[in-house]
């Protein structure tokens, strides 16, 4: 979905998932491999000496752990062929082996996140204002250690993102802030979250995330009142979103249309136009 962002602790969501054919996953006896026993198979093959840590069986996963700092997950799924008796068609669901096999399909969250992306973001042509808002989300909810698994899944915000979307053209500042803001709302009456593409909650109602994320976005929004005074000036609008981030960056960005040294320093809209200040 291209909407991973850089971690200071190198912890990244990485996920490479693996596809078998239901009909593969038999064991000795011929009776279908449990969940467990799938991911048990998947993490003895990918065991190596090289690795310092090795390979670990989670509860949705297979998790590698690399040198560097960061991890890969690997679910991993099983595809149930059935035919259509009425059509006569061979049709395809995927089952993902969790705590139990249950049905989830991770290419229809791409499909799914691919059309709201087209369909939500302003402009017609780049990556979409709809991923760039998620990317800032995701850095939001990473922008402090303190708060580091307290915040909802990077999906979770995706999804909150989804409903909440405020697109402003050639302005991701602006769209940012309206999408903040509207999350915070909604997260007041209803804190659950559920699954875009299959009957599943990602957060229950009795999720704490929910909650704190809500607490986060109001208290930081606070800081970006100052972009609705008519003397707001680049200096305190870049300061603003510095508090937002708990960063100097923005700080040390010049004023948009300037070149201190010929080098660009604000972020890039590929579509036209947009960086996070109100300038």
């Amino acid at each position: 979905m291209h909407t991973m962002v850089q971690d200071d602790d190198l912890d990244y969501d990485i996920d490479d998932g693996l596809y078998f054919k239901a009909s593969d996953l038999v064991g000795a006896q011929g009776a279908a491999m449990s969940a467990l026993d799938v991911r048990k198979m998947v993490c003895a093959a990918v065991q190596d000496d090289k690795f310092n840590t090795p390979p670990d069986v989670r509860t949705n996963c297979v998790r590698v752990y690399y040198d560097a700092g960061y991890h890969v997950d690997i679910p991993t799924y099983r595809r149930i062929e059935t035919t259509n008796i009425w059509t006569n068609k061979v049709e395809y669901s995927y089952e993902l082996a969790g705590a139990s096999w249950r049905k989830s399909d991770a290419k229809q969250v791409t499909v799914w996140f691919r059309e709201t992306n087209k369909e939500l973001s302003p402009e017609s042509v780049g990556e979409g204002q709809f991923r760039r808002i998620v990317r800032y989300l995701k850095m939001f909810s990473k922008s402090r250690t303190s708060w580091k698994g307290k915040n909802p899944s990077g999906f979770a915000l995706t999804k909150l993102a989804s409903e909440c979307f405020g697109s402003r053209l050639n302005r991701d500042d602006e769209a940012l802030r309206s999408t903040m803001k509207a999350i915070a709302d909604r997260l007041v009456y209803n804190k659950t979250v559920e699954h875009p593409v299959v009957d599943e909650y990602l957060i229950s109602d009795d999720d704490p995330r929910p909650t704190y994320f809500m607490d986060r976005l109001n208290e930081n929004l606070g800081h970006l009142d100052v972009l609705d005074e008519v003397d707001c000036t680049h200096e305190k609008a870049m300061k603003a979103w510095d508090k937002v981030f708990c960063t100097s960056w923005f700080s040390e960005q010049p004023p948009e249309g300037s070149d201190d040294d010929g080098e660009p320093k604000s972020p890039v809209n590929k579509s036209g136009g947009g960086t996070y200040a109100n300038i």
